[in-house]
C-alpha cells in the first residue's frame, strides 16, 4: 500500500492534518505550549507546532528516535535543544501520512491514562 506524503499530487500535510489526527484521540484538548498551538490530554502535552511553523514537537522513545533520524533525517530531526529529551521534530514536508498518524497517536500514549488508552483500544 502506498503511503501519502505531502508533496507531489497527495494533498499537503498541514497543522491543520496534526489537528484532526490529534483530536480524533479521546481526552485530547487543543491549547498552547511555548507561544504555539498543542494538544494535550489532561493537561499533558503531547504535540505542538514547533516555533519555526513547518514542523511539529512529539513525545517518542529516544531509542526511536534516533532509529527514525537515521532513516529519514529530512522528516525526523532534533535541535539542541531537545537532545536530552524524549522528544523529536517532524517535517510537515517530509512525513509519510501514515507516520504521522502513527507518531501523534504514540506521543498521546505516552502521556495518556490508562482509561483513555483502554477507550481507544476498545
Amino acid at each position: 500500500m502506498a503511503r501519502k506524503r505531502s508533496r507531489g499530487n497527495a494533498k499537503p500535510i498541514t497543522f491543520a492534518t496534526v489537528r484532526q489526527l490529534a483530536l480524533a484521540l479521546p481526552g485530547a484538548e487543543e491549547g498552547t505550549s511555548y507561544g504555539t498551538p498543542a494538544f494535550k490530554v489532561r493537561g499533558k502535552l503531547f504535540v505542538r507546532l514547533h516555533e519555526n511553523g513547518d514542523s511539529i514537537v512529539v513525545r517518542i522513545d529516544q531509542s526511536e528516535r534516533a532509529m527514525r533520524m537515521s532513516a529519514n533525517p529530512k522528516a525526523y530531526y532534533i535541535t539542541d535543544h531537545y537532545l536530552n529529551y524524549p522528544l523529536m521534530l517532524v517535517r510537515f514536508s517530509c512525513v509519510y501520512l501514515d507516520d504521522l498518524r502513527d507518531l501523534v497517536e504514540e506521543s498521546w500514549r505516552r502521556v495518556a491514562p490508562k482509561r483513555l488508552l483502554a477507550e481507544l483500544d476498545d
